[in-house]
């Protein structure tokens, strides 16, 4: 709809809901995320009640918190008492405490019961994910008496295709689903096709628990408490959604910039420099450093001046082969195919990558080098290259393994700290190897 905000400030409300009602929810959220905040809550409002609330349980947080700002006080709670209790929980860290306790005390006993036990746990625990509206079957059922359980409570829960088997005490011991009560005899004792529950602590990291959920193809997790006791469970849309914002921190971190809380359209400008500037301040230390090293072997420049035209190219090798290492083995670690215990064989392996792709890049520059330099300068460029090459590969592996064992993000601390190395140790070992070969 091209025309929206043109309709929304012309306040053809009806042209407005028909023509975004025609999109489907996910439409709808694409155009409200591209729009103004006051087209957005105009527009919003156009919509009917029940469409309203699905497209705004898709919403960020973020724009969920601004395009409440818009809407009449009773439209808000009506709204936020209209979430699943996982949804509301994180919409209500997004909002100032006197506006969430408001909002809380407008809940129903139950709707805020379930929601302050949410708000209990850790901001990025599984615990701050899950749904506490679940029904659980007792393992005492036969399949016909379980599939009466589900179908008496159905309207309480949120999903029920997955459904945790638990005993007096509410100890998860197995996990059967609606599918398997369907197609199974109603005489069959549950304990005869329940299979062997796979579980999450509340406590666990959501993003453990997604690649978790992910891992093994599951609909849903059942999440417990420290005597597997159920709480609640972890659905796999929740998951997705999980993976997708850490995927995007990750790759916004990898590229020295803070990830946006909000769609890019919708960011002002001050958020675009508040997310970017931090890391551009770090890496300027690091190339204070190079300047620093380059003051220090300024007299072997003045006597090869030709040495200063391939330090940009040195250096910016250097440090894409090292953030190809780091990519790589941060992507491996986030996918469980490495763990601390394999570092020295990554390193390894690294390092012999590295020696191979300089090893490679200095056949292929050799001759051109010579032509341009000689053979003099020429030898110095291979060599260096591939000494810069291993040694940015090596940064690039070691690097994440030890942030993520110190509790850092590996994104956080990968892309600065190893520019400011392949920099740094690039210039010392190019200059090194230069006085070596040229007598200097």
């Amino acid at each position: 709809m091209n025309d929206l905000t043109e309709l929304a400030r012309a306040g053809r409300l009806a042209d407005v809901r028909s023509g975004l009602e025609e999109l489907g929810v996910r439409g709808v959220v694409d155009e409200l995320r591209r729009c103004d905040a006051v087209t957005r809550a105009v527009a919003f409002r156009s919509l009917s009640k029940g469409f309203a609330l699905e497209v705004f349980e898709d919403l960020e947080p973020a724009v969920q918190r601004e395009l409440l700002d818009g809407l009449r006080e009773e439209a808000t709670a009506e709204l936020v008492a209209g979430l699943d209790p996982d949804d509301r929980a994180v919409l209500l860290d997004e909002l100032p405490a006197k506006v969430a306790t408001r909002l809380l005390s407008g809940l129903s006993p139950q709707e805020r019961e379930m929601t302050t036990v949410l708000l209990g746990w850790p901001v990025d625990s599984v615990g701050r994910r899950m749904t506490p509206e679940v029904v659980a079957v007792p393992v005492t059922l036969t399949v016909g008496q379980a599939l009466q359980h589900v179908t008496e409570r159905a309207e309480e829960a949120e999903t029920i295709y997955t459904l945790p088997v638990v005993d007096a005490g509410r100890t998860v011991v197995g996990v059967v689903s609606l599918r398997r009560l369907l197609v199974s005899d109603a005489a069959t004792p549950l304990t005869e096709v329940m299979s062997e529950p796979i579980v999450v602590e509340a406590g666990t990291d959501q993003e453990e628990a997604a690649v978790k959920v992910r891992d093994h193809g599951l609909v849903a997790i059942p999440v417990v408490d420290a005597e597997q006791r159920l709480l609640g469970l972890f659905t796999v849309d929740d998951a997705m959604r999980v993976l997708v914002r850490e995927e995007s921190e990750d790759l916004a971190r990898t590229g020295a910039s803070e990830p946006l809380q909000r769609p890019y359209l919708t960011t002002s400008i001050l958020g675009l420099v508040r997310s970017r500037i931090a890391w551009l301040l770090v890496l300027l230390v690091a190339a204070a450093l190079t300047v620093t090293v380059l003051g220090y072997f300024e007299a072997t420049l003045e006597q090869v001046v030709v040495l200063a035209l391939f330090v940009p190219l040195l250096i910016g090798t250097g440090g894409n082969a090292g953030a190809q290492a780091a990519t790589t083995v941060v992507r491996a670690m986030a996918l469980g195919d490495v763990r601390f215990a394999d570092l020295p064989r990554v390193v390894g392996r690294e390092v012999v990558t590295g020696a191979s792709l300089g090893a490679t890049l200095a056949l292929v520059g050799f001759v051109p080098a010579t032509v341009i330099a000689g053979p003099q300068i020429a030898a110095v460029l291979t060599l260096t290259m591939v000494v810069v090459c291993t040694l940015a590969t090596a940064a690039g592996s070691l690097t994440p393994m030890l942030a993520r064992r110190l509790g850092v993000d590996p994104a956080v601390v990968s892309a600065p700290f190893i520019t400011t190395f392949v920099d740094t140790t690039g210039l010392i070992v190019y200059f090194l190897i230069a006085g070596a070969v040229l007598g200097l």
